[in-house]
């Protein structure tokens, strides 16, 4: 989808903590330092050493360790099953494997972790974002609450109390629509039609969880979900109906002008000229009584294709 939001400092750990850490180190030193006329000089450069060491420790593997899902320097303890994984991707991709007997299949519950493990010293610990042990940063994003840890920022990764998980793509550029129950980007905030629980249900192509997806996610014109990839192949097949609801996901006129010159030049034989059939408008949701033909029915009310015949 990849979607206000509510932004959470206080679970939401990044590079400005880590230099509140450091500015925190600086002022002890200072305030437990001699004078500089007892030390023989002034105290600046050692200053500017140790904040250079400090920073260096918290940056040390930086982007060397992680999966293809995260890049971090820590792995987990999962909590459902005690094995240790690099995230809760890995954990569920290779506990929900076809080899895996199916009473045995689970996911993660991403919240109840509790024991990471850093990948440079090897030490298990709590849940905390600086390693207890080798001091150094195990993510350089950090959420207390969904216990996630990432070094890639580049993401401009975020908490949404709301939705009770963390998303991308910069907490200004998205709200929260609690009808709808998810994160929307703000250029569809005054123009989305809400749907309850819009989406919290699986991609009707692909049959994926939308609300936890990983993948690009587009609302359609009647409000309801579907992966932006999955959208595109069914343009590719041809298919420019909701499959959900069947109202057409764009702009269909020129669609339907070239249906009524097919039908203009297709005459229905002599039988069937005078046959009336009650048709549903699945765009308008409309019904009317037209003229039968082979080809389409359209619409009295919009103008559209997109209908189905109830009765004859």
């Amino acid at each position: 989808m990849g979607e206000v939001a509510v932004y959470s400092e206080h679970q939401n750990l990044d590079l400005r903590n880590l230099d509140n850490v450091i500015s925190e180190e600086n002022e002890f030193e200072e305030a437990n330092s001699f004078p500089p006329d007892l030390k023989g000089g002034s105290t600046t450069s050692y200053e500017s050493k140790d904040s250079q060491e400090a920073q260096k420790l918290l940056d040390k593997g930086l982007l060397q360790h992680g999966c293809s899902h995260y890049r971090r320097r820590c792995r987990i303890r999962a909590p459902c099953c005690g094995q240790i994984f690099d995230c809760r991707y890995c954990h569920n991709e290779a506990m929900n494997n076809i080899n895996v007997d199916k009473k045995e299949r689970h996911d993660m519950p991403r919240h109840q972790i509790s024991q990471v493990i850093c990948s440079l010293c090897g030490t298990e610990q709590e849940v905390r974002q600086v390693c207890i042990n080798c001091g150094v940063c195990m993510g350089r994003y950090f959420c207390s609450t969904c216990k996630l840890y990432d070094d890639d920022t580049s993401k401009r990764q975020y908490h949404c109390d709301e939705c009770g998980i963390c998303r991308i793509g910069g907490s200004e550029n998205f709200f929260h629509c609690y009808k709808c129950g998810c994160c929307y980007s703000n250029m569809i905030k005054n123009s989305h039609p809400c749907v309850e629980g819009a989406m919290h249900h699986d991609c009707p192509i692909c049959f994926e969880f939308l609300f936890e997806s990983r993948d690009d996610i587009t609302a359609l014109p009647c409000g309801h979900t579907i992966h932006k990839k999955c959208l595109e192949q069914m343009r590719e097949h041809c298919q420019y109906a909701c499959p959900i609801c069947s109202r057409s996901v764009c702009d269909m006129s020129k669609v339907w002008e070239k249906i009524d010159l097919e039908i203009a030049a297709t005459p229905m034989p002599e039988p069937y000229r005078k046959k009336m059939v009650w048709i549903l408008c699945n765009d308008c949701g409309k019904t009317s009584q037209v003229q039968f033909h082979v080809l389409a029915q359209k619409c009295l009310n919009c103008i559209s294709y997109n209908t189905r015949q109830t009765r004859g």
